[in-house]
């Protein structure tokens, strides 16, 4: 591996092990109660991670362009699979991590409650006192925690099912569509702006149907008709149902690529 295709690997990793744990923000929501200060740290890990997802592209039409001009192009196939192994990996590493980001977001919540400066928040985390915090916050999952899982998920299969295909469109969205404009040199151009289409669905597809079932189920904790055992019980299955989603997103890049290098011929 060389260090190009390192850094995307890592940078790949950071912004799947972020939008993992950004789950963890609305459990800590439920345990302070404050609801809507958790969906908006929420809603700024989720767009630091599906921004962050965009600055892959240069790199990654770098190495096609490099591909393209000196050859070498039967390694790049097992280049993107990587990059696909890497957010796999940093996804079930986000969901050891649950009850580490709930307790650091649980801290986040009231430090901002305090302050009102999400500046000071941020600059907080930097600190020697802001890393003590982090240290402290480490908690693997219980072997009960585990065992749990067996009770009801709080979702249907038809949410988690809509979820893992919206992450896998997400996770494969960009990489497919510069992968057809090496599959379809003349064209390449056209191929990289579909990517916009393939995460537009997705995203339309997670707010449509996700996020109102876990907004839903947020005010029904509150009320007291679902229990906070069992919405971080619905909290971890949806994060499982993203690690499906990155799995599914190594069977669907190849298909997926091939598919809009022979759209860009007609768009």
């Amino acid at each position: 591996m060389d260090t190009q295709l390192l850094v995307i690997c890592l940078l790949t990793a950071a912004i799947n092990l972020i939008g993992t744990l950004a789950y963890s923000a609305r459990i800590a929501g439920v345990r302070t109660r404050r609801i809507a200060m958790s969906f908006a740290l929420f809603n700024i890990l989720v767009l630091v991670s599906r921004t962050s997802n965009s600055f892959l592209g240069p790199f990654l039409a770098k190495r096609i362009e490099t591909r393209l001009a000196q050859g070498g192009g039967d390694a790049l196939l097992g280049d993107f699979h990587m990059v696909l192994t890497s957010a796999s990996i940093a996804v079930a590493l986000g969901i050891v991590l649950v009850p580490t980001g709930q307790r650091i977001f649980a801290r986040a919540i009231g430090y901002f409650q305090e302050h009102r400066s999400t500046t000071r928040m941020i600059l907080r985390s930097a600190t020697p006192a802001g890393l003590r915090t982090v240290r402290d916050s480490i908690r693997l999952p219980h072997v009960e925690q585990l065992r749990e899982l067996a009770l009801p998920r709080g979702v249907s299969w038809g949410v988690l099912t809509s979820n893992c295909l919206a992450q896998a469109l997400i996770t494969v969205g960009v990489l497919a569509s510069l992968y057809a404009g090496f599959l379809n040199p003349e064209f390449r151009v056209t191929a990289s702006q579909l990517s916009a289409v393939i995460n537009g669905f997705a995203t339309i597809l997670l707010f449509a149907l996700i996020d109102p079932q876990l907004s839903v189920m947020t005010d029904d904790v509150i009320e007291g008709r679902v229990s906070e055992p069992l919405f971080r019980r619905t909290i971890v299955w949806i994060s499982f149902s993203r690690l499906a989603g990155t799995l599914l997103a190594q069977l669907l890049f190849l298909p997926s690529a091939q598919a809009i290098a022979w759209v860009a011929n007609y768009v």
